[in-house]
């Protein structure tokens, strides 16, 4: 049997879309939610409309984890059979420590893999993806192509605004005073992931209303600056809110194509029920 080239794995705070769902050589291996001492598999025993329920009145504490590097070296041990090399593309290593996890799988399955830092998270993986399975498809040899995805990586832009300053809060990414301040005023915080893959706290709106506008200004000037033509709008369970600003978008920005996604359950449990974000690659 003729062996495949590449596989390509990914952790589950991604944004598995139907490419990825349906491609044959994408590997989604999931994360872990605690909710106090119970344990659930990210997207596969905890849905999203599971975890939104328990938000709302879980009193516990809850975290998430990366897989095991055992777990890790499990899959790499099966994908070795079927694949010469993998490309394993993760949640920013300043973020998780799955990268870490992932390596120390592979050198335990002892298989030719090269991990990608997406700098990013959620559709910023996706995009990673996308564009190896396009060079793969276009000849590229495997170094070639992880070289090319770490550049692509810096490339990344994201505006995300938070729905629920509760769960951040809860997560340590927020102040006790930042907390009271920004429900007392109402403040709506618009936080990015830079370029080095590290969260960081980009601007205060006092209005859901002109928190939208940014997001809308943001995408616009950048499809007019920069020629930018896809931008993924992602949502945690506020379908109507991303549906809407997609509308707002086309009408200032007819050429750029906009994919609206679900984020994972592991990302929801951090950035809370109602957050929305804009993200794409630079060209």
């Amino acid at each position: 049997m003729t062996m495949k080239k590449i596989a390509w794995v990914v952790d589950s705070s991604a944004y598995v879309n139907t490419l990825l769902k349906n491609h044959p050589d994408v590997y989604v291996i999931p994360l872990n939610i605690h909710f106090g001492q119970q344990q659930f598999i990210d997207g596969v025993d905890l849905t999203s409309e599971q975890l939104y329920e328990k938000l709302r009145v879980e009193t516990e504490s809850i975290k998430t984890s990366q897989p095991s590097a055992g777990e890790f070296a499990e899959l790499y041990k099966k994908l070795s059979l079927d694949y010469e090399s993998i490309i394993a593309i993760h949640v920013s290593n300043s973020l998780s420590g799955t990268i870490s996890a992932s390596m120390n799988g592979a050198q335990i399955a002892q298989v030719h893999m090269e991990c990608v830092d997406s700098l990013s998270l959620s559709a910023g993986i996706t995009g990673l993806v996308e564009k190896g399975l396009i060079l793969e498809k276009q000849g590229l040899v495997f170094d070639e192509i992880v070289a090319t995805l770490r550049l692509e990586a810096t490339k990344f832009r994201n505006y995300i605004l938070i729905g629920n300053l509760t769960r951040l809060y809860k997560s340590g990414r927020l102040s006790s005073v930042q907390f009271y301040l920004g429900n007392l005023l109402k403040i709506k915080p618009i936080i990015q992931i830079n370029n080095k893959g590290q969260l960081q706290e980009l601007d205060k709106v006092r209005s859901q209303k002109k928190a939208i506008q940014y997001l809308i200004n943001k995408v616009v000037e950048s499809a007019e600056q920069d020629g930018v033509n896809l931008v993924y709008i992602m949502h945690a369970n506020a379908l109507e809110q991303a549906e809407s600003l997609k509308e707002a978008i086309q009408l200032q920005a007819p050429n750029v194509e906009l994919s609206i996604g679900e984020i994972s359950t592991s990302l929801a449990v951090h950035a809370g029920e109602d957050t929305i974000a804009v993200l794409w690659y630079l060209p």
